[in-house]
């Protein structure tokens, strides 16, 4: 009974520290999105690479996908055979951007004729860029 009395002050400080803390960390001070994630004053939004992966986590590309950051594309060639029912684009963006749609789960790719598009949208939230990704087949 005496230690509890004996550290009583400094449990109370360590309490009123920590609450002060979790005020000035709230919500209210750093704005976030709807998603939750931090606005910053970040104006860029790009991607910065990009690969496939099949079911069963690996990557279904040949080579090295090209991402062209001024005319919004990535090119890519899966190899033959590849079920492209059933692909997870795997995105890096530059810090605090986000995309649109997101990616929660496996993308059909099989209307190569329509490519699939994103946005990413950048850390600000007033920058938008629509990337479109081609994918080929390698030939058998």
């Amino acid at each position: 009974m005496m230690k509890i009395s004996k550290y009583k002050n400094f449990y109370l400080a360590l309490l009123v520290i920590v609450a002060f803390a979790i005020i000035r960390c709230s919500k209210d001070n750093f704005p976030v999105d709807e998603d939750g994630l931090l606005i910053t004053d970040r104006t860029s939004a790009y991607v910065g690479s990009f690969d496939l992966w099949d079911p069963t986590h690996q990557t279904v590309v040949v080579g090295t996908p090209v991402v062209d950051t001024v005319a919004q594309t990535i090119d890519l060639q899966v190899r033959f055979g590849t079920d492209l029912t059933r692909l997870w684009p795997r995105f890096s963006l530059i810090t605090d951007a986000k995309l649109e749609p997101k990616v929660t789960g496996f993308v059909d790719f099989s209307d190569l004729t329509n490519p699939r598009q994103w946005t990413v949208i950048s850390g600000n939230r007033q920058v938008r860029k629509v990337y479109t990704v081609n994918v080929t087949v390698q030939q058998p």
